[in-house]
């Protein structure tokens, strides 16, 4: 199952896909030395847009919670390389403390967190939940769809270990993207392995700092295989202090998305695409498609209405937005029973171990898919997404197409190992 493209302009991303897969050697080794110099993130899931002449990532997660969309097939690779990033870090751990996000009704998620539960149990660790959610002072049980339970226990915190009654875990996997803040029980555990690092929680991460180190990566990548980097980096600038609410520095936010339609217009120009350019303007911090915008003509940002004004200034957890990102709208031609799809990359260390597709019907190819309506269908990985097949014509096949989106998925993953790096408040300094 190729998914349907419903433009002519396939040229550039077939074209892509055949240098891809011609110079798949170069760019294994490629990664492989990347590797050596930079520690992947534990997780992470992508975004992927193919507009047909461009295909990138526009969202990058570190604390991916859809591990239940991806197929049965796919287990194997996810458990194989949740042993290898195991083995990295802690050769000899036996226990694992998983912290899941606070909104534990949502039984979409819960069925991630089981998802999670299965891998890293068949990865050989005893798991168990603890949570951040200080109305939990007992063992609770909490039901699944299907019947079956999970169970989230109270956190143990004594002077450098964090644990549960009667349990030590060596590692701990945070799959709460700490948008509410920094809870101090994380604080100061030098003696565990904390899996993603506090500073990659939202309550620090930025999507700027993200974008600006993929931009280095696409430049790199671009240089390898000899191509205009532009086809596969979306373009972003950034605001600082905007306030929705009362309309501060909604200048800035005009100013800014004018500028980047402007250099957009000038690249479509350039490779005769007869689309409308767009931006899209997003909280520059946060997840769950929360604050964000679809903008065509900069003009439009003085005139947002309340209700748009309201939908943009708080995003999950309550936050308030005060800094955005204004980033190049992808647009999707991917169809999927002809409604809007784009696919979402898993991976876990630096491996590929699935996707799926995000469709949502009521959405056009220029907005977020990331709202409620939106449902998943498992991408073809069942003939396994690392191993293309030779010869076969661009777009025609599905572990071609998908070895293609891997890669893209693979350049953002080590963009965030780069940002976690440079953003990193216990790095060593060398003088």
């Amino acid at each position: 199952m190729v998914p349907h493209l419903i433009t002519a302009l396939t040229g550039p991303i077939n074209e892509l896909e055949q240098r891809i897969l011609e110079s798949m050697p170069a760019i294994e080794r490629w990664f492989r030395l990347e590797w050596m110099e930079h520690t992947p993130p534990f997780y992470t899931s992508v975004d992927v847009r193919n507009a047909g002449f461009k295909l990138a990532p526009v969202d990058t997660n570190l604390f991916p919670g859809g591990f239940n969309n991806l197929t049965e097939e796919m287990l194997p690779l996810a458990v194989q390389a949740a042993m290898a990033a195991i083995e990295k870090i802690c050769p000899e751990a036996k226990n694992l403390l998983l912290i899941p996000e606070k909104h534990t009704r949502n039984t979409f998620y819960l069925t991630n967190v089981q998802r999670l539960v299965q891998i890293f149990h068949q990865a050989g660790l005893n798991v168990r939940l603890g949570s951040l959610d200080e109305t939990v002072t007992e063992p609770t049980q909490l039901v699944l769809p299907d019947g079956s339970t999970l169970t989230v226990e109270p956190l143990v915190r004594t002077k450098r270990r964090l644990g549960l009654k009667d349990f030590d875990p060596c590692t701990i996997l945070l799959n709460n993207d700490l948008s509410a803040g920094l809870p101090q029980v994380l604080d100061n555990l030098h003696e565990q392995y904390l899996l993603p690092p506090l500073h990659a929680g939202w309550a620090v991460r930025r999507k700027s700092n993200h974008f600006q180190a993929y931009e280095e990566v696409a430049k790199k990548f671009a240089k390898l295989l000899g191509m205009d980097p532009w086809l596969i980096n979306p373009m972003f600038a950034k605001c600082g202090q905007v306030n929705f609410a009362d309309g501060t520095n909604i200048d800035c936010l005009q100013s800014n998305a004018d500028a980047l339609l402007n250099k957009i217009r000038r690249k479509y120009k350039e490779y005769g695409i007869q689309e409308k350019p767009f931006v899209i303007v997003k909280a520059d911090a946060g997840t769950y498609g929360m604050g964000i915008m679809t903008v065509r003509d900069a003009k439009d940002l003085a005139e947002l209405n309340r209700k748009t004004r309201n939908k943009m200034s708080v995003i999950k957890d309550g936050q308030e937005v005060s800094e955005v990102i204004i980033q190049e709208g992808v647009p999707t031609y991917e169809r999927i029973n002809e409604a809007v799809a784009e696919p979402v990359v898993y991976m876990l260390d630096r491996y590929v171990v699935g996707g799926f597709y995000r469709v949502h019907a009521e959405r056009g190819i220029d907005e977020n898919l990331n709202a409620p309506g939106a449902s998943f269908v498992p991408l073809a990985f069942a003939e396994s997404n690392q191993l293309p097949k030779a010869g076969a014509r661009p777009g025609a096949s599905a572990p071609n197409r998908f070895y293609m989106y891997g890669v893209i998925a693979r350049l953002a993953m080590l963009a965030a190992s780069y940002e976690l790096e440079a953003t990193d408040p216990d790095a060593e300094t060398y003088e």
